[in-house]
Order: structure tokens, then C-alpha cells, then sequence
């Protein structure tokens, strides 16, 4: 059996633009089809495997176009199975365990909240392949969006034990949502030639949309304070390297494989 190689990318700015958001999706679509046969109900097990295939087909249009791009041969499958945890780009958000119900589903909705108003923005980019793709995944996202803000206000403004989840997850994940609105200097070049915008632009509407959110759901928005970091530059948690072991070992177990 010949031994699988993993790839090695050129991260300019613009494909490296599209692994990281590529990685988003991929991790966090991964995380979501955990719940396959296991949600709380049948209706929701469908919600969160179809919001898991929406993300996925986001992560396939990023990888391919990171492809075209970088133009070296590699392919979808190669940057979703032939990396390793540290050339990963993905938020650390997205790839925490999922915990309980009421975890899975805020850490949805605080992820939703940001990319729902950033891709319905970046169908304006001067990219047309990226404002493609932002059209498509805008329609997603705001499913995605008012799907789990039902969530959050039903289960906090449920009973004792909802409302003792949520907010446990509350105080949990907040520290996780800075990293959505960091840029590093590739980023900015991007941002200043109109291709892609600052995440950072999109704070404000964040802030608003989880303030309103939680105040339905008779949760306090947490203080701000430090927050976690890395994802974006490849120092992850040790949960992603778990995640890939799994998500990789049919492909790094028949290397070459077809479907």
C-alpha cells in the first residue's frame, strides 16, 4: 500500500483567503454530522445534517476555487484529507466538541450571527468567483441564522435546566468569538483591492444581532475581555487533531481512492 504524502500549499493571500474560510466550513460541518442519529428529536437531526451539507458544499466551492488558484494540482480532497492539524486555518470555534444540544447550537448561531451578514456583503466583491459563492452561501447562512436564535431563545427561555446549558455555553464559547473578526496583513492587501471585506466591519451588526438574541432568551451578554486566537495561523487546540484522525482515515487508509 503506498504511504499517503501530505500536500504542500502556497499560501498566497487569496488562497489562503479561501482555506480559511474553507476550513470554517469543513470543521464545522464535521462537527455537526456527529450528531447524525443522535439529535433530540428527528426534525432537528435533519436540521443540523442539512446546515452540516450546507457548509460542506461551501468548504468544496472554496477548496476548488484555493485550487484554481494556487493551480499546483492539488484538488478538494487533497487540502480537506492531506493536511495536518497545524496547516489547518479554521477558527478555533469550530472545532470545540460539541458538548451538549445547547452547546452545539449556540456555537452555531454565534458562527451564523458573523457569516450571514459578511457573505450577504461579499456577493459586492470585485472577485466574481468569490461573490459567487457569497451568493450561494448567504441564502445558507440565514437559514442557518434564524434556526438556532430560535434555539437559543427557546432553551434559554425555557426551563431550569435549559437555561443552566445555555448559558454555561455561554460563558464557554464567548471567549472564542473574537478570532471571527481578525485580519492579518494578507487579508488587508485583499480588503484593499475590494476582493474580499474586513471582518472586523461586521462586529458592530454582530454585536447586535447576539444582544437581541440573548435578551429573548433571558441571557446576559458575557463582559468583554481576552480572547482565544491561532486557528487562523495553524495553533489549534488538541481537538482538531482528533477531529482529522477521523475525518482523514479513509482517505489516508486507501490513498489514491476514488468514489
Amino acid at each position: 500500500m503506498a504511504a499517503t504524502t501530505n500536500i504542500r500549499v502556497t499560501e498566497t493571500p487569496l488562497v489562503l483567503y479561501a482555506l480559511r474560510r474553507a476550513d470554517d466550513a469543513l470543521v464545522l460541518g464535521h462537527r455537526l454530522s456527529e450528531w447524525c442519529g443522535r439529535g433530540p428529536a428527528l426534525e432537528e437531526d435533519m436540521a443540523l445534517a442539512n446546515i452540516g451539507l450546507d457548509l460542506l458544499g461551501q468548504a468544496r466551492s472554496l477548496y476548488a476555487y484555493a485550487a484554481e488558484v494556487e493551480a499546483a494540482g492539488h484538488d478538494e480532497d487533497g487540502y480537506a484529507y492531506l493536511r495536518e492539524a497545524p496547516q489547518y486555518r479554521n477558527l478555533l470555534l469550530a472545532e470545540l466538541p460539541n458538548g451538549d444540544f445547547a452547546r452545539t447550537i449556540l456555537r452555531q448561531f454565534l458562527y451564523a450571527a458573523f457569516a450571514d451578514p459578511y457573505w450577504r456583503a461579499m456577493m459586492r466583491s470585485t472577485d466574481p468567483t468569490l461573490a459567487a459563492v457569497a451568493a450561494k452561501s448567504e441564502k445558507e447562512t440565514a437559514y442557518h441564522l434564524r434556526h438556532t436564535a430560535e434555539w437559543v431563545i427557546r432553551l434559554g427561555d425555557g426551563t431550569g435546566e435549559s437555561h443552566r446549558r445555555i448559558a454555561q455555553a455561554l460563558d464557554d464559547l464567548w471567549p472564542y468569538t473574537g478570532e471571527m473578526f481578525e485580519a492579518d496583513a494578507a487579508e488587508h492587501a485583499l480588503v484593499e483591492s475590494g476582493a474580499v471585506l474586513d471582518p472586523a466591519a461586521f462586529r458592530a451588526e454582530w454585536e447586535r444581532t447576539v444582544a437581541d438574541v440573548l435578551s429573548q432568551a433571558t441571557l446576559a451578554v458575557p463582559p468583554s475581555g481576552w480572547m482565544q486566537k491561532g486557528g487562523r495561523t495553524g495553533r489549534h487546540s488538541e481537538h482538531l487533531g482528533h477531529l482529522l484522525a477521523e475525518m482523514q482515515s479513509v482517505a489516508r487508509a486507501h490513498p489514491g481512492a476514488t468514489w
